[in-house]
């Protein structure tokens, strides 16, 4: 990045929100690293980057409410004047299948994965539109773009923020604004970690490149869509999955 930009992760405490604040402030930004229960997580996450020279501060949020995103939003551009990049990364996953799943494990998820990248939008897109310029990116993933047996909440959720995605790219794209989404694949994440040797065996088969990902691969993709060499893309699902999605 040319410039230092003030730079909004959300969930970055851990996983791929980690690799993605690491790798903007590495890049010049000054980092916002949001986090909502991993306090002590995200203070290492900001540890981390002033070690290596970087810069940010922390503020905790929980996406999924509307006015708590507002005001979280609010004190960032009081604080620091604008906001340049959003990253919209929390996420969580509460699996089974379809007909055993609950209402309430259905609107969790839906609640922080989709409502949550819309209430980030929706609030800092009003400061992106006064600057004439900004780069959203919103975490989907490849079972949004496939679907996933056992995983119905979460496919909706990230389905939901791929249309999510196109309607706000082509709403914004006049005001200097992109928007674009990436989509992992299988990346080695502690929400990863926990499935079975079994389950890791039938997925590896599924990916041409016959390896898994890490979060650098995806806070890579990130920090290229921030940056100023992205500046004529817009409305677009980067699948980083090794092929899974083809």
């Amino acid at each position: 990045m040319a410039e230092k930009k003030i730079a909004v992760v959300t969930g970055a405490s851990r996983g791929i929100g980690r690799a993605i604040a690491l790798e903007l402030a590495a890049e010049g930004a000054f980092v916002i690293v949001n986090y909502n229960g991993s306090k002590e997580k995200a203070e290492e996450v900001l540890a981390r980057i002033r070690e290596n020279g970087g810069d940010g501060a922390l503020y905790q949020c929980n996406v999924a409410e509307f006015d708590a995103c507002e005001q979280f939003l609010g004190e960032v551009v009081k604080n620091y004047g604008r906001i340049d990049v959003l990253v919209n990364n929390a996420g969580i996953t509460k699996d089974g299948l379809l007909m055993r799943m609950s209402e309430e494990d259905f609107a969790k998820v839906v609640d922080v994965n989709l409502k949550g990248t819309f209430n980030c939008i929706r609030h800092t897109s009003r400061y992106m539109l006064r600057q004439r310029s900004g780069r959203i990116i919103n975490m989907a993933s490849v079972v949004g773009v496939n679907g996933n047996a056992g995983q119905a909440n979460y496919a909706a959720s990230k389905a939901g923020v791929i249309g999510l995605t196109k309607s706000a790219a082509k709403e914004l794209a006049s005001r200097g604004i992109t928007v674009n989404a990436v989509a992992p694949g299988f990346i080695r994440t502690d929400m990863t970690d926990v499935l079975s040797d079994k389950v890791k065996e039938a997925t590896m088969k599924l990916i041409p490149m016959g390896t898994f990902g890490t979060p650098e691969d995806i806070a890579k993709t990130v920090a290229f869509l921030a940056s100023d060499g992205a500046g004529y893309l817009t409305g677009q699902v980067l699948c980083v999955d090794g092929g899974m999605a083809m």
